[in-house]
Order: structure tokens, then C-alpha cells, then sequence
């Protein structure tokens, strides 16, 4: 049967750190499913560009592409930038608009080997506080989602969790972990809920001296290579999102 081809749409930076991320992350999903064809496109920075490489896959005669924002929440470039972006396609394209990947049981459980890769165990949870992360936004909608998945891992067996921002929002990360000292959690660690290294996740580790552990970006974990894959099949099974939706 004729499979779509998965367009990951990546935000893209001048942190070379950043593509060598996304690029190992398409990596790990094409040996999870390997008769499926995976490429990349960039908003900025990299190449090819989303535009590119959606001219690329036309002239080879594709016809059929499913586009996934490489995001954890539905802020502006989800709202705004991928769909005008898609709208520039060959006409001849028939391109499905999968959901952003946040928010998702399995970007927790890749938050927890994360922090597990870090030097936590289970065992330490309950007297563990830990800093959600995040590059923030001025979106009021990702950052009621940011603040509802804090709530949720709480609930998991932690200390405590609060939610932090790299950018737009506050507290900080810094912020975050005082707080965290202040409640008496034994120790203290933030967990990056970001997907590659750049600006602002290395302002999230300069925020996380204060803390007793600082995990990794999520990057090309195996949970978030297999919530793609699930991303890529609802977008199939569901009507073709609107581009300009």
C-alpha cells in the first residue's frame, strides 16, 4: 500500500547542535518503521527548507505528503508560520497537517529516562522536585499546556514539579529551582522540555546551576522518534487538515 511520505518540519537554528539533533531523531524514526520515507524541512536557518523540500519531492512525482511540526506545543509557528509555509506548496502536492507533538504520555516518559540518564532513579521521586523547562511563549495556550503537564507528572510520584521559561513567561528556570529548595525537596533537578540544543536551552542550562541535576534535551529519544510515528498515522487515518487551518 502507497504510504505517504513523512515531511518532519523542523524550527531550525544557527546552533550547528540543533540540525545534527533533528537529523539523528529522523534517523531513529526511519529504523522504527523502515519502509517508510522520512526528509526534513527547516523554517529558517538550515536547509533544505520546508519550501525546498517540498519542490524536491514534486518534481521526483510525489504526490502524497503528510507535514509534522517537530513542536511540543501549538503556538505561532504552529499556528501561523507552518500553515503559511504549506500553503506555498506545489499544487500538486496532497499535503495532511499532522498535530504538534505535545502533549503526550510518551514525551513524559522520554522526560524521565532523561533525567534517569542523569543519575535519578525511581526511587528517588518522591524526594526529588524537578523543573519542567521549557523555551516558552507568548502564546496563553502553550503555557496553560506547559503548566497542566507540570501538573500531571506531579501526579506520577515526584516531590513536586513547576513549570519554567527559557523566554516570554515566567518564573525562570533559576526561579524554579529556588522555589523547589524552598519546599524542602531533597534534591532538585530540570528536566529540558525541549527537543535540540540552541539559545534558549542553553539559557535553560545556565538557570539549572542552582540544581542537583540538569538532564538532556529529549533530542532523538526513543519515545519521541515512536510519537512521531504516531503522529504521522492519526494524521493518515483522519480527514486532510486544511493547510490554511
Amino acid at each position: 500500500m502507497h504510504r505517504p511520505v513523512l515531511l518532519v518540519v523542523a524550527h531550525g537554528s544557527r546552533d550547528p547542535r540543533h540540525a545534527a539533533t533533528v537529523h539523528a531523531l529522523v534517523r531513529r524514526v526511519r529504523s522504527l518503521r523502515p519502509g517508510l520515507r522520512v526528509e526534513t524541512g527547516f523554517l529558517d536557518f538550515n536547509l533544505p527548507s520546508v519550501t525546498g523540500a517540498l519542490e524536491s519531492l514534486d518534481a521526483e512525482g510525489v504526490r502524497e505528503v503528510v507535514a509534522l511540526p517537530l513542536l511540543l506545543t501549538r503556538a505561532f509557528h504552529a499556528k501561523a508560520d507552518i500553515p503559511a509555509v504549506l500553503a506555498q506548496a506545489p499544487r500538486r502536492l496532497r499535503i495532511s497537517r499532522a498535530e504538534v507533538l505535545g502533549p503526550s504520555p510518551l514525551l513524559l516518559s522520554a522526560l524521565e529516562r532523561r533525567l534517569y540518564e542523569a543519575g535519578l532513579t525511581p526511587a528517588d521521586k518522591s524526594s526529588t522536585g524537578v523543573v519542567l523547562a521549557s523555551a516558552g511563549s507568548s502564546d496563553p495556550e502553550a503555557i496553560a499546556v506547559i503548566a497542566e503537564i507540570a501538573r500531571e507528572w506531579r501526579h506520577t510520584g515526584w516531590c513536586a514539579v513547576r513549570p519554567a521559561f527559557a523566554s516570554a513567561s515566567l518564573p525562570r528556570t533559576e526561579q524554579a529551582v529556588q522555589e523547589l529548595r524552598a519546599l524542602g525537596c531533597a534534591r532538585v533537578a530540570v528536566a529540558p522540555y525541549v527537543l535540540a540544543p540552541g539559545f534558549l536551552p542553553d539559557r535553560i542550562a545556565r538557570g539549572a546551576a542552582g540544581a542537583d541535576v540538569l538532564a538532556e534535551v529529549l533530542g532523538p529519544a526513543p519515545e519521541v522518534a515512536r510519537l512521531l510515528l504516531d503522529r504521522y498515522d492519526e494524521a493518515r487515518v483522519r480527514a486532510p487538515a486544511a493547510i490554511g487551518a
